[in-house]
């Protein structure tokens, strides 16, 4: 099948081009006519380019129509699309130095100013892990247990 839609695209180039161009005959010509024809050619050529390069800015254009078009339908709908935000490093002096501008001419020391926690630390007592098993064996460990979960 691949090669059946080769052949008949292959087979319908031919066939356009020959209704669009037909073949040249050289054969008979002066050089004057020779001339001539070539320069027919290049007027052929150069309106061809011209109307390529209008139907490409065209289509640029249109394309920067539609993207413009569709982003004011966006906005009209709600939908904005939000940037995607880097994250910054800033120190505390130069962020201080961002909000009050040249005022602030000393650093200031956060950490100075916070005040200082103790945590009292509870330890459990660590036990021999044997002397809990022994405890828990038989059927008072298990009446000990059923009794705490109660």
């Amino acid at each position: 099948m691949l090669v059946k839609e080769k052949e008949n695209t292959k087979l319908e180039r031919e066939a356009t081009l020959l209704e669009r161009v037909p073949p040249l005959k050289l054969s008979g010509l002066s050089l004057q006519e020779l001339q001539a024809l070539c320069k027919e050619l290049h007027h052929k050529l150069d309106v061809v380019d011209e109307e390529r390069y209008d139907m490409v800015s065209k289509e640029t254009k249109n394309g920067i129509e539609i993207e413009n078009l569709i982003q004011k339908v966006d906005e009209l709908k709600g939908k904005k699309k939000r940037p995607t935000l880097k994250r910054v490093k800033v120190s505390a002096d130069a962020m201080l130095g961002a909000l009050m501008g040249a005022k602030v001419k000393e650093s200031v020391d956060f950490k100075a100013n916070l005040k200082t926690v103790k945590k009292e630390e509870e330890k459990e007592e660590v036990t021999d892990w044997r002397k809990n098993v022994e405890a828990m064996s038989g059927m008072d460990g298990r009446k000990k247990m059923f009794d705490a979960g109660q």
